[in-house]
């Protein structure tokens, strides 16, 4: 033990996916703790945060102290609190897009930013062409971070070249590798009842970018020279693959090998294989292919492990590759070319000498790899970026006032939601907290409950999809080709009780199935979608009510994500845009910025309509008259003044231009539209008055409102119907609910947008 070696490192954190977690990054986080842990038992303390990509997370040893859910942000800033006051010496990040929740795996700022120790953060993903959003949160994980640590030459290049980070702030340090002897492959094939035969093998968690395909096309030629090869692949399906697609790839592969003639020299070993049983596969192979279909790829633990081993290894040059098996370690093969691979594999069964002379090539370099020297590099990494700290900065801990540092927002609680849900979609109302079935449904609930189905979506509940399956079964159901237009309510027998529904239930449809086509990954929601969409939307123009358009508009922006260049679309979103630029220019006066001579009901989804359309037009007219509006609108609702809380226009008698404001009954679906649109000009502007507006606005929710009463119970997950002038509404209907949903799901989602554009 080397426990005196680095006397300031006491306690380390290591960030990052955790055994029994099914992935390469659980795989490393776990290997890299262990190891520093084993090697500096004695002066090093190490702990893990792991994330969770599934609600009910794993049964992690007693080395992980704190788990964070992948798409709450609230909990990233909670564990930056965990370790600042656990004296943590350093944290170890392990970063890659796909762990982390927002936008290009953006939450992790959250807790970056936050942190008062250095920071060591190891890539594992270096994109060459990144997306902007990519490139934002890449260059601010590496500004946030004391030094950086990469597994290839490539990598540093490219930190240097595309991503502009200082040379002397980059490690370059192998991918660790188990401590194993060099062994004879036939020592152990008895084990797995393979003696007496050439055993070629891949593992990894299989998807389609593995490239299996290539291995099992080369075969019956290999099979040919040697009829006494198998090929073996080791490993279970990629859980998000199972996920989205089952088991077609590995069952496509079966088909590929009886297809050739082959099934007898395949064998498949389905399963997640502990680190001993994976060194015990790999001692078995005489050699190792590895067939990957992209090229970049800037680290494989698959491929360290077998260089570590001393394998004799094939394969397709993606950039590791080409790197780790330089200078004789292994060979290489063009991209899917199987007659290549095969031309590959037969030269080296036929030349036992050249065989042996890879593998001891490999075993020899793989001896800088292994675990125990890949953890004193680490340990001299983290003294660096601590030396590094002490010289740069204080150690103070900067707390912030809370207007700059706002409370987090409620736990998404979908217990009254699934009340209302039953076989057949959304029940419109409820007495108290229990559906009232006398009341039946509506199409406009049920498209309100699409639209939170995809907002959940996004946030990444694995459940979104089922409510999102029912909701859109009902619009399907309300669907009346007669008519081209959707019906609304259905009485609790299922009985439809008119042949269309009114304007702005139509709009609001189109809204939800836009959503559906904009966000969803789902195929077969998106088909029910597309077609329901391109039925309705040409009766949208023949529309005269201006909530209607906005609607359908919101709709359209949202389908225009996904089949932008729909001329059709394009044409009637010009022309419901141009009606509402009209409409606000023939009312609006120097005290009256609306596009009606009143203000009624979901007054803010025009000026939300407009602004959409201003940035997806590039209409700056249209930008001016939606800030204008809203703004206006802000105003109007706005109790004692610009600090006081939202007060909105009131059902009972509405505003008309000269006339009285109403005060009451004030509706939940006002806030959520006026939420929303605060939410599209903060987007659209980036001023952050926007951002204030909307929480204002939601706040109105939680009781920051006329009567001091909160409209959302935290117990049940409802929302009440309203605020009449003496108490609120004791029911928790749909249309409250879904508001209340609503808001708080697109104000968990900006806020994920912010920490890719704020400190």
């Amino acid at each position: 033990m080397q426990d005196s070696t680095f006397p300031n490192i006491n306690r380390v954190a290591f960030i990052g996916n955790y055994l029994p977690r099914k992935c390469g990054i659980a795989t490393f986080t776990t290997d890299l703790c262990e190891a520093v842990s084993a090697e500096y038992a004695d002066a090093t303390d190490c702990m893990a945060l792991a994330v969770n990509d599934i609600e009910t997370g794993y049964t992690y040893p007693s080395r992980v102290r704190f788990e964070l859910p992948e798409k709450d942000i609230a909990s990233y800033r909670r564990a930056a609190d965990f370790l600042n006051i656990n004296n943590i010496d350093v944290v170890c990040l392990q970063h890659e897009y796909g762990i982390y929740g927002g936008p290009s795996g953006s939450h992790i700022l959250a807790l970056l930013r936050k942190l008062r120790m250095p920071v060591v953060t190891t890539l594992h993903t270096i994109l060459e062409n990144p997306e902007p959003e990519q490139l934002s949160v890449l260059k601010e994980v590496v500004g946030l971070s004391d030094r950086v640590v990469v597994m290839s030459q490539r990598g540093v290049d490219f930190l240097k070249k595309i991503y502009d980070v200082p040379p002397e702030k980059i490690d370059m340090i192998h991918h660790g590798v188990p401590d194993v002897p060099f062994v004879d492959p036939n020592f152990h094939k008895d084990k797995f009842g393979v003696e007496g035969k050439m055993v070629m093998l891949s593992f990894g968690l299989l998807s389609s970018n593995k490239g299996i395909e290539t291995v099992i096309s080369a075969l019956p030629e290999i099979v040919a020279h040697h009829p006494d090869v198998v090929y073996m692949i080791v490993g279970a399906t990629h859980p998000n693959v199972l996920l989205h697609e089952g088991e077609l790839y590995r069952l496509s592969l079966q088909r590929l090998a009886q297809k050739l003639g082959v099934a007898g020299n395949v064998i498949f070993h389905n399963s997640f294989v502990t680190l001993e049983e994976l060194i015990e596969f790999i001692n078995v192979a005489d050699i190792y292919v590895t067939p990957y279909l992209n090229p970049a790829q800037i680290t494989s633990g698959t491929l360290a492990y077998t260089i570590g081993v001393g394998k004799a290894v094939i394969s397709t040059p993606y950039w590791y590759a080409e790197e780790l098996l330089a200078e004789g370690r292994g060979a290489l093969f063009p991209f899917g070319d199987s007659a290549a691979l095969a031309e590959q594999v037969v030269d080296l069964l036929d030349n036992e000498p050249k065989r042996h002379a890879m593998r001891k090539t490999a075993y020899m370099y793989g001896r800088e790899m292994i675990w125990p020297k890949v953890a004193q590099r680490y340990m001299e990494c983290f003294e660096n970026a601590r030396t590094q700290r002490l010289h740069a900065v204080p150690t103070g801990y900067a707390v912030k006032p809370l207007d700059q540092c706002p409370a987090d927002l409620p736990t998404v609680n979908l217990k009254h939601l699934y009340r209302l849900t039953d076989g057949t979609g959304m029940i419109q109302h409820a007495k108290y907290i229990i559906p009232n079935y006398a009341e039946g449904y509506s199409i406009d609930d049920n498209a309100r409950a699409l639209i939170v189905s995809m907002l959940l979506t996004e946030l990444g509940d694995s459940k979104s999809i089922e409510l999102a399956s029912r909701y859109l079964a009902f619009i399907s159901y309300a669907f009346n080709p007669e008519t081209g237009n959707f019906r609304n309510f259905m009485d609790y027998q299922r009985n439809w009780l008119e042949d269309s529904g009114s304007e702005d239930s139509q709009g609001r449809t189109i809204w939800a199935l836009g959503m559906v086509m904009g966000h969803s990954k789902t195929q077969s929601l998106r088909g029910i979608a597309s077609g329901l969409f391109e039925q309705a939307i040409s009766a949208i123009p023949k529309t005269t009510s201006p909530r209607t358009w906005a609607f359908a508009l919101l709709g359209i922006h949202e389908y225009l994500r996904r089949f932008e260049g729909d001329l059709l679309v394009d044409r009637i979103r010009d022309e419901l845009a141009d009606n509402l630029l009209e409409l606000y220019k023939a009312c609006r006066s120097d005290d009256w910025h609306w596009y009606e001579n009143s203000l009624t009901y979901c007054n803010a989804v025009l000026p939300h309509a407009m602004l959409m359309c201003g940035q997806w037009i590039s209409n700056d007219e249209m930008t001016k008259v939606g800030l204008e509006s809203l703004s206006w609108l802000s105003d109007m609702q706005c109790a004692d003044g610009p600090e006081g809380h939202f007060s909105p226009i009131g059902t009972e008698g509405f505003f008309s231009k000269g006339g009285e404001r109403a005060s009451f009954d004030q509706q939940p679906v006002e806030a959520q539209t006026m939420a929303s649109a605060c939410l599209e000009a903060y987007r659209c502007t980036g001023d952050e008055r926007w951002m204030q507006e909307a929480r204002r606005t939601f706040e109105w929710f939680l009781g920051r409102n006329d009567l001091n009463l909160s409209l959302y119970d935290p117990i049940t997950g409802g929302c009440r119907d309203g605020l009449h002038p003496d108490r609120f509404n004791e029911n928790q209907g749909a249309e409250s609910t879904l508001a209340f949903l609503q808001t708080l799901l697109e104000l968990k989602l900006a806020e994920n947008t912010i920490l890719n554009v704020t400190k």
